[in-house]
């Protein structure tokens, strides 16, 4: 397990292209690169009329909503660690409990997982004895939570949003959600999570992803319900390994759909749907091309973990597929380290448990 020392003596950063990149236009399901006016008229535009952006005016006021969200981005990490302070400081937990991790919480199939592959001799081929692949390719579902636990969760951020305290969305994509990280779940729950639990695990089933070598994360719940968010479209994680866990509450449909890898043109690939259900994760490589299909009724809580590994991103950012070009970043930002540090800690970054 990686030491809390490690984490305060790691910095992590973020690659310049979060701030230009793979923005999410949703009333066109387009995601779109913007470094200047011109550029963005020139790759964009003929794509944009074709899916209804079609006068000067509505194009107006595209750019518009694009560039405040650059400088969203460009303040993230200062609002967010402001967000944070404030949470801390005036949100009174409903279930404070919750925000320190137990084994209790955790179902009884998912710590027999853990533990066979925390033991000699484990290995991918043992594993799927537990776990059994699902028609997506190398995606895999099993119970994580209880449902005690899961019901207690959605109590207390149903309870958070009726709070005055400053809320975070995750991103771009998701207009309804919470960011772990400012409620506080971060360093208690999400972290031992990971570092005990998960990456055990995506050590044996995504050696090739990094899942040996996890050192940060991104952890956010989204929620869909009737008049919100219905769906999410298709697209990519910024990460190496993702778990996605169904919370509840009721739903109708609302199925997760899996492609084929992000540099597969979806006209190569061909989707396989994927039931989502209560206290069950799907866990899957963070660049496998996914989205989740409408609920027809109901409401549904997702939590995403997105875990990363520095050693793997920092040869390739997974969302410009350059040469990362690091910015000053808080807490976890993106995952990215710079050479000088990898090279300092070259057995902190991949130990297993």
């Amino acid at each position: 397990m990686q030491s809390k020392e490690h984490h305060n003596r790691i910095k992590f950063y973020t690659c310049s292209c979060f701030c230009t990149d793979n923005i999410f236009l949703e009333e066109y399901k387009l995601h779109v690169r913007f470094i200047s006016e011109q550029q963005f008229r020139t790759d964009y535009q003929e794509v944009l009329r074709t899916r209804g952006c079609s006068t000067d005016i509505h194009f107006k006021e595209l750019l518009k909503k694009i560039k405040t969200e650059v400088e969203r981005r460009q303040q993230l990490c200062v609002k967010s660690a402001e967000r944070a302070a404030l949470v801390k400081e005036a949100y009174k937990p409903l279930h404070k409990e919750l925000y320190f991790l137990q084994d209790s919480y955790l179902a009884p199939e998912f710590l027999k997982i853990v533990n066979y592959c925390r033991s000699d001799g484990a290995s991918e081929e043992g594993l799927l004895e537990f776990i059994s692949p699902l028609a997506a390719q190398r995606v895999y579902r099993f119970p994580v939570f209880s449902r005690k636990f899961c019901e207690e969760l959605i109590e207390e951020l149903e309870h958070f949003e009726q709070s005055q305290a400053p809320k975070g969305r995750p991103n771009t994509m998701n207009n309804y959600g919470i960011l772990l990280n400012e409620l506080g779940f971060d360093e208690g729950f999400i972290t031992p999570l990971r570092e005990e639990y998960l990456q055990p695990v995506s050590a044996l089933l995504y050696p090739d992803c990094g899942g040996h070598c996890l050192d940060s994360h991104k952890a956010f719940v989204v929620k869909y319900a009737m008049h919100e968010d219905l769906d999410l479209s298709y697209h990519y994680d910024n990460a190496e390994v993702t778990l996605n866990v169904s919370l509840g509450k009721e739903f109708v449909e609302g199925n997760l759909y899996f492609g084929d890898m992000r540099h597969v043109p979806l006209s190569e690939s061909e989707c396989a749907e994927t039931e989502h259900r209560v206290a069950e994760g799907l866990l899957h490589r963070g660049q496998q091309m996914h989205g989740a299909l409408r609920i027809s009724s109901g409401e549904r809580w997702n939590l995403i973990v997105w875990m990363r590994a520095s050693r793997v991103r920092n040869k390739l950012c997974p969302m410009c597929g350059n040469k990362p070009q690091l910015m000053e970043g808080r807490g976890f930002a993106d995952g990215f380290t710079d050479d000088a540090q990898a090279g300092a800690f070259p057995n902190m970054l991949c130990v297993l448990n």
